[in-house]
């Protein structure tokens, strides 16, 4: 539940409440693409290779979980993804609150856990987002606002295909 603060910033930053998308329908859909990033990996999956825009990546998995840890690994790229794109959005719902001021000197840092997830078996992640040098109710905003914040909340809707 979002505190009062974080509401009334939240609401000048969103059109209008009947543009508010019911979330109990399933997974978060995009209406329009505004942009597309484009990661490929290949090799050896976790200790292979992963490349974007002419950034190249070699993968190693943790030595925590086995691996030589000579490498990235997913879970450090989600987490430098996630500390970014939130810290953008604490700069936009600042901006659009007229509270720039407040968050000059903020710095996110985000921690991604990986481990089974209760009930399912397999691996799963869980995300603490550390935030000094800015209030708390820009914060709650911007966690509303951010596109990561948002789809691990409502999910996404993912497809995957051969082809």
């Amino acid at each position: 539940m979002l505190r009062t603060g974080a509401r009334s910033i939240l609401s000048a930053i969103v059109r209008s409440p009947r543009n508010a998308r019911s979330l109990t329908s399933g997974p978060l859909k995009l209406k329009d693409t505004k942009y597309t990033a484009v990661g490929v990996a290949s090799g050896a999956g976790r200790n292979g290779q992963t490349e974007s825009n002419g950034l190249k990546l070699q993968l190693a998995t943790p030595k925590e979980l086995g691996g030589t840890g000579q490498g990235e690994n997913p879970e450090q790229l989600f987490a430098m993804g996630y500390s970014a794109c939130f810290l953008g959005a604490l700069q936009a719902v600042a901006a659009r609150a007229g509270q720039k001021d407040k968050i000059t000197n903020a710095v996110v840092n985000a921690k991604v856990h990986l481990g089974e997830p209760e009930g399912l078996g397999g691996f799963g992640i869980g995300v603490e987002l550390e935030v000094s040098g800015a209030p708390k109710d820009l914060v709650d905003a911007a966690h509303e606002f951010c596109p990561y914040s948002r789809s691990l909340k409502y999910g996404v809707d993912v497809t995957a295909k051969v082809v």
